[in-house]
């Protein structure tokens, strides 16, 4: 069984976005990356790309997450920057009463796109 049927699919995907995009976009420290972002199809592609990374169905037809953030690293996208995002993504699956193993592992496959994010 794939971690995303172990998590509960994709209704548990929507349940993080539900959860983890108000935080994000309420938190001033990182706010401002999404000025101008069109939302809807930031969390289809979010939604998208989860649901491969967690061993799902793959419909993800977005670009490389080093492409997909250059224009946040422009606006200053840094480390502190994935801090907050990974403590706001880890804080949703606490939320949602994810098992803290099966937390560990989605942190785990998270922390494996920092590099590209931050284009390091």
């Amino acid at each position: 069984m794939s971690l995303y049927e172990e998590i509960g699919g994709e209704a548990s995907i929507d349940a993080a976005l539900d959860k983890f995009y108000p935080k994000i976009l309420g938190d001033p420290r990182v706010s401002f990356l999404f000025k101008g972002i069109d939302m809807t199809r930031l969390r289809k592609h979010a939604r998208a790309f989860l649901t491969m990374a967690f061993g799902g169905p793959n419909h993800y037809q977005g670009r490389d997450l080093r492409t997909a953030h250059k224009r946040a690293r422009g606006q200053g996208l840094n480390e502190a920057h994935f801090e907050v995002f990974m403590g706001h993504f880890r804080s949703t699956l606490e939320e949602l009463s994810v098992p803290p193993a099966k937390i560990a592992e989605i942190v785990q496959i998270a922390e494996g796109g920092r590099n590209d994010v931050l284009n390091r």
